[in-house]
């Protein structure tokens, strides 16, 4: 995969991650496309990539972008870090590996704003296309394929406390539920993850190294684009920049921006799309008025209640002899702790009986989590007593933030607004989730493993409550939003149902940023169907 800066593509990809990869994948497949896959960070060569169990070494290294929001004023004025893949594979290099669709009736929504084409029924056909998933005799089939791309499967093992909060879950009142991508979504049990063979299967291990031998496609990393560059109205290349100064590169079809809900939106305005007065004062020549770049910011958000175990959890696995020999039976033997996310379990539920979806998720980590202050992105903060942590997961945010530039230097990092918890709902929502999550802990499923829920102490006064929440929350890293797929009457969209830029020929936005409202889960699977049903329409355009 050579590249040469006077060579001509048909298309350019700016971003190589969950949906740049699979865009180069598809769009290369035809000898006669000539593809340019564009991405800032280096190969996925760290060695924690590929160890499940050593995700959280990845924060603030040098895969991630390691971004932090302007200060929550609804939230004791933190800044929320924003961790994001600077790698080949982007966040799925990055993330928890989680696999999880969101609720058909996220996507039947965004066909009711207009997005003609995005129903749950017309997007289903594309994560199936993806899947290869190692547990679909037990599946049900009109929901799951086999031969697809993308590993899928369920951990290899679990923490016995990991069962017990299915159990407590239960005792809780809701339902066992055997696939969470399946026909309901609500209900409790066992994650299932994009890993393979013990290693964390990301859309570079997916969908690009297979085909990294294809002589019309290129890849250039540890490239940074400054702009796109337009004219009359039309996308005709990227100009690069680095420290000898920079150069442009042409293509004869289509610029495909991947570059992420916080990454997308900024390339946009350095490249003068967006609200006209604003990228006017940054000095930046308008060459396309839309105001909604960068607008309609939605991500997740959790709060954390902890208990102590009277058995050792993952907190024990975390002490230095045991990280090198779990490390060490990872290698020898390709099992044990290593080979796990450190999340397990999880539940979707309706706290609000009136909705016709979850509006929480619980993340379920068998690792003490509790104490304020603590760096949750930092191994070395976490107790070194043992226990076990749910992840009071907000899924329906009202809350809407913003993405925007602190000057025309594409160097500079974005500036992250999400406005976290802006709203009374928001906030009463997650209250009423972190009580629902201390009842969980206080099951009898727990009795054989719990020293004590003391994190929070007090969950009779929602006012502690929220205070509590004000000092533990963190987002999921789901942004979305910023560069919003709708109609043209919408004055706030970016791009139409094709994904096309608003005004600007032969220029698309594939990835998160493209949703107009956040689905009920996880992000990951969504992005990389996007890019599957991006990659068909694009195949499509004459």
């Amino acid at each position: 995969m050579s590249f040469r800066k006077d060579k001509n593509y048909d298309y350019i990809i700016v971003g190589a991650g969950s949906a740049g990869c699979v865009l180069a994948n598809r769009l290369s497949a035809n000898p006669e496309n000539r593809v340019l896959l564009i991405e800032a960070g280096g190969k996925d060569t760290k060695m924690e990539i590929h160890i499940p169990a050593a995700y959280s070494k990845l924060n603030r290294s040098s895969v991630d972008w390691a971004f932090y929001s302007e200060p929550q004023r609804k939230i004791l004025n933190r800044k929320i870090f924003q961790p994001r893949g600077k790698v080949l594979g982007g966040s799925s290099s990055t993330n928890a590996m989680a696999y999880i669709r969101g609720n058909a009736e996220d996507y039947n929504d965004w066909a009711s704003m207009g997005c003609d084409g995005w129903s749950f029924e017309e997007v289903l056909p594309y994560f199936i296309k993806s899947e290869h998933n190692e547990d679909y005799e037990k599946l049900d089939k009109r929901f799951h394929g086999q031969g697809g791309l993308l590993n899928i499967r369920s951990a290899y093992s679990h923490h016995s406390v990991s069962e017990s909060f299915i159990e407590a879950c239960i005792e809780s009142g809701m339902p066992l539920n055997p696939d969470f991508n399946g026909e309901s979504q609500e209900g409790v049990n066992f994650f299932q993850f994009t890993i393979k063979n013990q290693k964390r299967h990301s859309t570079a291990t997916a969908f690009l190294k297979p085909i990294q031998n294809r002589t019309n496609l290129d890849v250039l990393t540890n490239a940074h684009v400054g702009k796109i560059l337009i004219e009359e109205h039309e996308a005709c290349g990227v100009e690069m920049i680095s420290e000898n100064g920079s150069y442009k590169i042409y293509c004869d079809k289509e610029v495909i921006v991947s570059a992420g809900a916080f990454g997308s939106p900024q390339l946009l305005m350095l490249s003068g799309i967006g609200d006209a007065t604003f990228l006017k004062k940054q000095g930046i020549e308008v060459k396309k008025d839309l105001i909604g770049v960068g607008k309609n910011l939605q991500d997740h958000c959790f709060a954390i209640v902890s208990s102590s175990s009277r058995i050792n959890t993952a907190n024990h696995d975390l002490k230095i002899h045991n990280q090198l020999k779990g490390v060490l039976e990872y290698f020898l033997f390709k099992k044990g702790v290593a080979t796990a996310s450190p999340l397990e379990a999880n539940a979707f539920m309706r706290l609000d009986s009136q909705t016709d979806r979850p509006d929480m998720q619980f993340h379920f980590v068998p690792a003490h989590l509790g104490g304020y202050g603590v760096d949750l992105y930092n191994l070395n903060e976490y107790p070194t007593h043992s226990g076990y942590t749910i992840l009071a997961t907000l899924l329906r945010p009202e809350s809407r933030g913003y993405v925007s530039i602190q000057s025309k230097n594409p160097l500079d990092a974005p500036v992250i607004q999400p406005n976290y918890l802006d709203t009374e709902k928001d906030q009463k929502t997650l209250i009423q989730g972190v009580k629902k999550a201390f009842e969980v802990m206080q099951a009898k499923a727990f009795d054989k493993f719990r020293k004590e829920v003391y994190f929070p102490k007090n969950i009779e006064n929602e006012t502690a409550i929220l205070e509590h929440i004000h000092k533990t929350l963190e987002c999921v890293y789901h942004p979305i939003g910023t560069c919003k797929m709708g109609t043209e009457n919408d004055e706030m969209s970016v791009v139409n149902s094709h994904l096309q830029v608003k005004g600007v020929r032969r220029l698309r936005v594939v990835d998160a940023s493209i949703m107009p409202q956040i689905i009920t889960g996880n992000t990951n699977a969504p992005v990389i169907m996007i890019a599957e049903k991006a990659a068909d329409m694009i195949l499509k355009t004459k």
